[in-house]
């Protein structure tokens, strides 16, 4: 079967075993350099996140208040919350692959990885959300990811900006303000099962938000491009002036913002 017909199915499908085992087989087929073109498929431009299989689909304000952390209800709400960008994520890095196919080979290579890092993300989450009394499903979501997705269909560079080096680097700074938060409560043992959780995924997503800084600057360069276009990015897309959390400085760095985009972005004391 096609490599991005492989893709295709591998976004489409809400069954996460299937997700992986396509999954390994397209990064399988990138590392030996073995992508077959030959049916050359239309791309397509999904009209609903796979996730709206099992999942109802409510705006943002509609979905139920994090509150009560120290209750089997309110860490259900949670964890489900967090388990979602995680799927969400999957499918982002995997149309990531399928969607620009001129991107050389390092960059498919880079984004499976993620995609099964996410997976892997989401079956942690989805674990611990079962030992609570629930599952992926049993809460309302929002398709913010998604529609995003979908907006960016038409540029690599544009994906890269809006996707990792703002999204994904958002997760940067919210992470460790629910960790400190869900320390400051009882120790029952799946609360601290979530924060081990939330801290290994706060180091992976340094990671993928590198990557998004080194394919965005790539694109850059290619096309003579200054790095400062990532805040035109944002102004076209409305994100410049959204309200954040406190910058995670150290982290934003680490994953290639430089001091002037983090003050820029909002943040103080960058050194």
């Amino acid at each position: 079967m096609s490599f991005y017909k492989n893709l295709e199915l591998a976004i489409s499908t809400i069954n996460i075993d299937t997700k992986k085992a396509l999954t390994l087989s397209c990064l399988e087929n990138c590392i030996q350099n073995e992508i077959d073109n030959s049916l050359n498929l239309d791309t397509e431009v999904f009209k609903v996140p796979s996730f709206a299989q099992i999942c109802t689909i409510v705006e943002p304000r509609m979905l139920a208040a994090r509150k009560n952390l120290d209750t089997q209800l309110g860490l259900g709400t949670l964890i489900h919350s967090i388990a979602h960008i995680e799927y969400s994520a999957i499918d982002l890095a995997l149309d990531a692959v399928y969607r620009f196919r001129d991107m050389p080979i390092e960059y498919k290579i880079d984004w499976l990885v993620v995609a099964l890092d996410e997976i892997r993300h989401f079956e942690m989450l989805i674990d611990l959300l079962n030992k609570v009394g629930y599952k992926y499903g049993d809460f309302s979501v929002h398709q913010g990811l998604f529609d995003v997705c979908m907006n960016t269909t038409t540029s690599v560079i544009e994906r890269m900006a809006i996707v990792p080096r703002y999204f994904e680097a958002s997760g940067l700074d919210v992470n460790p303000q629910i960790i400190m938060k869900l320390k400051n409560l009882k120790k029952e043992p799946t609360t601290k099962e979530l924060i081990s959780a939330l801290e290994t995924i706060l180091h992976e997503e340094i990671d993928h938000v590198r990557k998004g800084d080194r394919w965005f600057k790539y694109l850059c360069d290619n096309d003579g491009l200054e790095y400062g276009v990532y805040f035109d990015i944002l102004e076209k897309y409305e994100l410049l002036n959204k309200q954040r959390p406190q910058l995670n400085n150290k982290d934003r760095k680490d994953a290639g913002f430089s001091c002037e985009e983090i003050i820029k972005l909002g943040g103080a004391d960058c050194k």
